[in-house]
């Protein structure tokens, strides 16, 4: 009998056992933000629930947002930015908050998702014809600025035409700078090129 109970109280531990979860030696934890906080360790971030459960385990591609004197990755409307950089160049996109990517890195920029919108330089490449020569296409680059929604469906145009650039590490030590913000859910300011602002309705 006494063996029986000692088995089934066994049983019963068990799965407290593998189901908890300690989190050790954490560098820095995030106030909480759509009910998730980031972790550091070792320079890769994760994110917990709250109940202490890690729901996105350690990565190294979670691009941080500046809060004062600190930076940490963030989930606003279910989204969190991850950065892939290819061939010197980084392109931007968003998980959702099982750590799956949602919308691929695609973006030249991207902000921080806010009342289920976010603001995307979207990267268009034109054909303009072939060197015969040297074999390749002749190909210009350029970027607009868009809203998008949490699937990354374009909902407002926010640029006035495209932006042509250098798709080269050499010319885009950084991304470029969105110069467009919501100031509140219809209305959008611009900054223009003498640093003054535009505000317009969308």
């Amino acid at each position: 009998m006494k063996k029986l109970i000692v088995f089934l109280v066994f049983l019963t531990v068990i799965p407290m056992i593998t189901t908890s979860q300690e989190l050790d030696d954490i560098d820095f934890i995030s106030p909480f933000n759509d009910g998730l906080s980031a972790i550091q360790k070792g320079g890769k971030w994760a994110f917990i629930n709250e109940n202490g459960d890690m729901v996105i385990d350690y990565r190294d591609d979670l691009v941080l947002t500046v809060f004062n004197d600190n930076s940490y990755p963030i989930f606003n409307s279910g989204r969190c930015i991850i950065v892939k950089i290819e061939e010197g160049i980084s392109y931007f996109g968003y998980i959702d908050k099982s750590g799956k990517t949602i919308i691929e890195p695609q973006y030249l920029n991207a902000t921080n998702f806010n009342n289920g919108l976010a603001i995307i330089l979207e990267l268009h490449k034109n054909i303009l014809g072939r060197n015969d020569i040297l074999d390749k296409k002749i190909v210009d680059y350029s970027y607009t600025e868009s809203a998008i929604n949490i699937d990354g469906e374009i909902i407002h145009y926010l640029s006035d035409k495209p932006t042509h650039i250098t798709l080269s590490k050499d010319y885009m030590r950084k991304p470029p700078k969105i110069k467009t913000k919501f100031i509140s859910e219809k209305l959008v300011a611009t900054q223009n090129k003498d640093n003054s602002w535009s505000i317009k309705k969308v």
